[in-house]
């Protein structure tokens, strides 16, 4: 849901959360034994959490063989095993997988790196709680607050400032690993240190105040602003973690005002919020994989789909809670012993993990034994390594063709653009022309800033590149430029007017003609993950849903198409070309067209399809396919307008 593009600062609300309501069962105990339980402890959160962990891991791995794509299964196991011994952010952290990457958005326990944080942060504020609090040596005299206050604000200090860093410097760190976390659990420890609650008994309650009323409301207020209007396309967490994390913190300060009807926490106590937030862990659990499986069989992009997706999880989550977490959760046999139920907690831990090698390595010898073609289908320039993509400000040109030759085409552009270079391929092998080929993916043709999610940050790298490639274009006065962007960069209707007009300037000014293909869609009906052989299960539901096809137009590509045309009007040289009904005709593009898989990932050609364009793609530009007879262009100045 794009309008709910900062969902993922929820994250962030559970960790404050879970500093203030830990924070308070730690000090009830030592401050009523001198001591705290360790063994105890750590039973009653393994008891409160593994059991539903295990089970999502366990129907989520099943659902994953049965109904996902082989070649992503390995991946899939890795991030299951991770799960299970509760070290997924970690595994992320190190894997350089970036949260808000493309990637990413297909790992079925991307969700529960969060856990991992949580885990590690069990492993450590009981030790700081006892050892800040003098509780280590078991007597029974009080101990006192005031040190722990110090501590958690030293703390508080500290993994902000780490996390600023790791923002800036190394920024999968910043977000996955629990040091750089370590701020926002010990804003809610001080929440409760400062202010208290009547159910833990510290602090002071201030019932019929008005500053927990405002506090409660602009805290939520917050909270749903960073919900809304956070999204990828920040550098997270940083200085704008403060904004959800402070809202959280101010909500729970403002617990005292439950007795006001007008206040925030008093509507947040009604019995529906305290009905989901029973199942809320649950609901956590459960709601990405669904989304993610879900989208293996209907078109999650259609807003009824995906709620039906959601409701699933809620149903199952809520099933999940009333059938299997609630009656573990509620044996006392349980913590009769809580030294063996921590022994036994981390053999099932040991367990998991082992299960989940186990299911790596079938994965990798059913994977080594069966081809997918399509997906390594990609035009020759990324084995030449001319594709720019993974470098600092380098030009690295690919170059087909005589370099003596009279004409010249260019294909510049990102990786959208680079697809059609087997078609440019066909089209320009005659006498008396040569091919060169600028290509940098994830870098548009639209001279405007982009943020770079991987790397949090403007991506320089892509202004030097392009602008120098400008500048070598314009050197090099060819006859014909082609190039084409991806449509889903995020930009506003001006960024995409100003910024190709830019580009469209530099270029008009040095070729002779300049093509702009339209787009191509975007969609995983289109994948090959759509038409692999799977499971019976997978044909069997998949025989009663859509099947891969997906409509040639958006409303995103649309209005793109039609920018880049009020862009280009200025320049008598520059056409923009919608190529759609060459590859989609009626408007329907097919995952698989005269047996040729169409692409090779859900929005790039094959090489062997772009291929197959190149007659459509000369018609349209009005060129022969073949060389005339006396080895000339054709009639490459008379590119056809009318098809523009």
């Amino acid at each position: 849901m794009t309008w709910l593009a900062g969902g993922f600062v929820g994250v962030d609300v559970f960790f404050v959360l879970s500093g203030y309501l830990i924070t308070g069962l730690l000090v009830q105990e030592i401050q009523t034994n001198g001591r705290l339980d360790f063994a105890n402890f750590y039973a009653r959160r393994l008891r409160r959490l593994m059991p539903a962990m295990l089970l999502m891991l366990l129907v989520t791995c099943v659902l994953c063989r049965l109904l996902m794509p082989p070649w992503d299964q390995p991946t899939q196991a890795w991030a299951a095993t991770s799960a299970g011994v509760w070290l997924s952010n970690v595994y992320f952290a190190f894997m350089h997988l970036d949260y808000f990457g493309p990637t990413a958005k297909s790992i079925l326990f991307l969700h529960t790196w969060s856990l991992g944080v949580e885990e590690q942060f069990y492993l450590v504020w009981p030790l700081l709680a006892v050892v800040a609090m003098g509780a280590w040596h078991g007597t029974k005299r009080q101990p006192t607050l005031a040190r722990l206050k110090w501590v958690f604000g030293a703390v508080f200090i500290l993994a902000f400032a780490l996390s600023l860093y790791w923002t800036r410097q190394a920024p999968r760190f910043a977000f996955y690993l629990m040091p750089a976390r370590a701020w926002q659990f010990a804003l809610g420890g001080l929440v409760f240190l400062v202010v208290g609650t009547p159910h833990f008994r510290v602090g002071t309650p201030t019932p019929g105040k008005a500053w927990p009323i405002v506090a409660g409301w602009v805290g939520l207020a917050s909270i749903v602003a960073a919900a809304l209007l956070i999204d990828g396309n920040v550098p997270y967490p940083g200085w704008w973690a403060l904004v959800p994390t402070g809202g959280a913190a101010l909500v729970v300060a403002g617990v005292g005002a439950q007795g006001s009807w007008y206040s925030a926490n008093r509507w947040l106590a009604t019995r529906p919020m305290q009905s989901l937030g029973r199942v809320s862990y649950s609901w956590y659990l459960w709601h990405w994989p669904i989304l993610l499986i879900g989208a293996q069989l209907v078109d999650t992009q259609n807003g009824w789909n995906r709620l039906l997706v959601v409701i699933v999880s809620l149903l199952l989550a809520a099933a999940s809670y009333r059938f299997f977490e609630t009656p573990i959760r509620h044996n006392r046999r349980l913590l009769a012993r809580p030294g063996r139920a921590v022994a036994a907690g981390l053999a099932i831990i040991v367990c998991a993990g082992g299960a989940g090698l186990l299911w790596h390595h079938a994965t990798k010898v059913r994977d080594s034994a069966l081809t997918f073609p399509g997906r390594s289908d990609a035009p020759i320039v990324y084995a030449m390594g001319c594709d720019d993509w993974n470098r600092p400000a380098v030009v690295t040109p690919c170059e087909f063709g005589d370099r003596h030759a009279r004409h010249l085409a260019i294909s510049f552009g990102d990786s959208v653009s680079t697809e059609w270079v087997p078609a440019y391929q066909r089209l320009f092998d005659r006498p008396g022309w040569r091919l060169i080929v600028f290509s940098r993916s994830s870098c548009p043709s639209v001279a405007e800033p982009l943020y770079d999610r991987m790397l949090r940050r403007t991506d320089t790298h892509c202004i030097k590149w392009r602008r120098a490639v400008l500048r070598r274009i314009a050197a090099l006065k060819p006859d014909v430029v082609l190039t084409s962007t991806l449509y889903d960069y995020g930009f506003t209707r001006a960024q995409w007017i100003d910024g190709s007009r830019a580009v469209f300037k530099a270029l008009a000014s040095a070729a002779k003609q300049v093509v702009v293909l339209r787009s191509t869609p975007y969609s995983d009906r289109l994948s090959p993950d759509c038409v692999v052989p799977r499971s019976w299960l997978y044909t069997a539901l998949k025989s009663r849903l859509p099947g891969c096809s997906a409509p040639a137009h958006t409303q995103a590509s649309d209005d793109v198409f039609r920018w880049l045309t009020e862009a280009a009007a200025p320049f008598n040289n520059v056409h923009v070309l919608d190529m759609t009904h060459a590859y989609c005709p009626g408007g329907v593009c097919h995952a698989v067209i005269d047996g040729r898989a169409m692409f090779r990932d859900n929005h790039h050609f094959t090489a062997t399809f772009a291929a197959s364009l190149a007659p459509a793609l000369a018609k349209a530009m009005d060129m022969p396919l073949a060389p005339t007879a006396d080895g000339t262009a054709g009639r490459l100045e008379e590119v056809g307008t009318a098809a523009y």
